[in-house]
């Protein structure tokens, strides 16, 4: 999805070393998992968290996971899928909750058709984390002011409204990265959109727990 020189970009801004806890939510094509694998070593863990709400996809996500950590040197890998909401305690609170082109669909009727909210989700996030931990969002971004109206949509959300919503959770921005940025993007077209796929504008926070 990205150069090298991105993801080194990105995994430095997400804080993950050797020996962490990582949670990765919606996991995809489990590219990530396997990255924040590599880093964290056979001392860490990587919690690849299929939400229910996806779980019936035609592209079976949680299976696709599994058969990632069967691969070999994914012994530090562990699937988990529940409600988005209850996202069950790992056996130590994660170092660092990552969650890449996701956040915006926690304002679609698909997440929220069980009761998720986006308040919801960001306590649940909030409980995981151990203080001093990371909770880390990219996003592509929609145009300002527009709050979460592109996210059903667009699969677009402004940055102003998901720092205020992980805010009101009790976090605090620690840092935003710039490397994911396209002064290009109109803001106003689908992600999917062949002139834009794979070239969005694209937000990065770093939330911390106090």
């Amino acid at each position: 999805m990205y150069d090298q020189s991105k993801l080194a970009e990105l995994i430095r801004f997400s804080r993950v070393g050797a020996g962490a806890t990582v949670i990765d939510v919606y996991p995809g094509d489990g590219d990530w998992t396997r990255l924040y694998s590599d880093v964290v070593g056979p001392e860490g863990r990587v919690r690849s968290f299929v939400p229910a709400e996806v779980a019936h996809f035609n592209n079976d996500p949680v299976g696709r996971m599994r058969t990632l950590a069967k691969e070999p040197g994914r012994a530090n890998v562990e699937v988990v899928s529940t409600d988005l909401v209850a996202m069950p305690q790992a056996a130590r609170p994660a170092d660092v909750l990552w969650m890449h082109l996701f956040y915006h669909d926690l304002h679609t009727p698909l997440m929220q058709a069980k009761g998720a909210t986006a308040a919801a989700f960001n306590r649940i996030a909030y409980e995981r984390l151990k203080s001093g931990g990371y909770y880390v969002i990219v996003d592509h971004v929609a145009a300002a002011g527009v709050g979460m109206s592109s996210a059903p949509t667009l699969h677009r959300i402004d940055p102003a409204t998901v720092r205020e919503e992980v805010e009101a959770a009790g976090f605090v921005l620690d840092a935003e990265s710039s490397v994911l940025v396209n002064e290009h993007d109109p803001h106003s077209i689908k992600v999917f959109d062949p002139s834009i796929k794979g070239e969005t504008d694209r937000f990065a926070y770093r939330f911390v727990k106090p």
